[in-house]
């Protein structure tokens, strides 16, 4: 049961079933307007992860599930080709396959059983959430300062969020005191979503600039990195937005812890380590220009990835709603979430 206090700090949902549409709270557009969008077919919803309307790993599972029930209701004909498109939406993070495998598993019942089993996913999502911030907070001590990249909260999920969900459990709780955001760039994550749901649940936070976190750690104003991921390897290896690398090898210099908090959704036991992930390359335009308005001179290029690899000797520990997994390798996560499974 989550207390009366974490409850005050969780109050955005951005995934909303209709019954024969699927709402969206529009990320592209926060913090300056609050605007939904209505997806009635699996294409469309297919449109929306891959445009970004939708984001963060455990939401995008949750609207492509959400999809394959609006393609059983309104294509049953079409629902291998549905399958396929959401499957392409995005590359890197696995809990859209997760999802879709697990919808897949759910086809032979038809649209009801299908639904059924989409409102678990989401269901099942904001459980854990709820769960891991409260392990997570356990993990931090008291009176402590929190460093985030990205946007790991409600928006990301189905709610209350993975790292943001520590941080939220963790200011309720007395644990944190300070907390810091990265602006994450291109997209700026960070200093358009994360802040505006800090600030929306009422946790104060400072953000800053995402070359400003190494001498942030080195103040000595914050004792952890706390972030989310898109993909953990069965070695420990984890993929996440670009730019939590560079914050792991910093905080091992300077002594700052660093956690990953992630449903188990997220651990692919048949990717071995962090050089099988496939790492999304999306538009060089996304560098070069920001709401369309250009940034740089005419005729510059740009190389843009949105993930990058934090190899496991650099993470402290590994929160899921299973458990956690300190100093991860290979023996360890195989002893939380059992053997490799089998190439898909």
């Amino acid at each position: 049961m989550i207390s009366t206090a974490a409850a005050s700090h969780d109050t955005i949902r951005a995934v909303l079933w209709q019954g024969d549409s699927l709402r969206l709270l529009d990320q592209r557009r926060l913090p300056f307007e609050e605007t939904y969008i209505e997806c009635r077919t699996a294409a469309e919803a297919a449109t929306a992860i891959r445009d970004l309307a939708v984001r963060g790993a455990p939401a995008i599972g949750i609207a492509a599930a959400w999809g394959v029930v609006l393609a059983a209701q309104n294509d049953p004909a079409h629902l291998d080709e549905a399958f396929s498109t959401l499957r392409a939406a995005r590359p890197t993070a696995v809990n859209l396959m997760w999802a879709l495998d697990r919808m897949a598993g759910a086809r032979a019942g038809g649209a009801e059983a299908l639904e059924r089993e989409a409102q678990a996913i989401q269901d099942e999502d904001l459980a854990a959430n709820r769960q891991m911030g409260e392990l997570g907070a356990r993990l931090l001590g008291h009176g402590v300062g929190v460093l985030t990249h990205c946007n790991t909260g409600s928006l990301a999920t189905a709610g209350y969020g993975t790292a943001l969900g520590v941080i939220r459990a963790g200011y309720s709780d007395g644990s944190i005191v300070r907390v810091f955001a990265g602006e994450t760039r291109p997209w700026l994550q960070g200093a358009r979503l994360t802040m505006w749901e800090l600030v929306r649940d009422g946790i104060p936070a400072h953000l800053i600039a995402d070359s400003a976190a190494a001498h942030l750690m080195k103040s000595g104003d914050v004792q952890w990195v706390v972030v989310g991921a898109d993909r953990i390897a069965a070695n420990g290896d984890t993929a996440n937005k670009i730019g939590t690398y560079q914050l792991a090898i910093a905080a091992r210099h300077h002594g700052v812890r660093f956690m990953v908090v992630a449903p188990s959704s997220t651990i692919d036991m048949a990717t071995p380590d962090g050089a099988a992930i496939q790492i999304e390359l999306r538009s060089p335009d996304e560098m070069l220009s920001f709401g369309g308005t250009a940034t740089v001179v005419e005729g510059a290029r740009a190389w843009n990835p949105v993930f990058d690899v934090t190899p496991h000797d650099l993470i402290d520990v590994i929160v899921t709603e299973r458990g956690a997994v300190h100093a991860p390798d290979a023996a360890r996560m195989k002893a939380l979430f059992g053997a490799p499974a089998p190439d898909r």
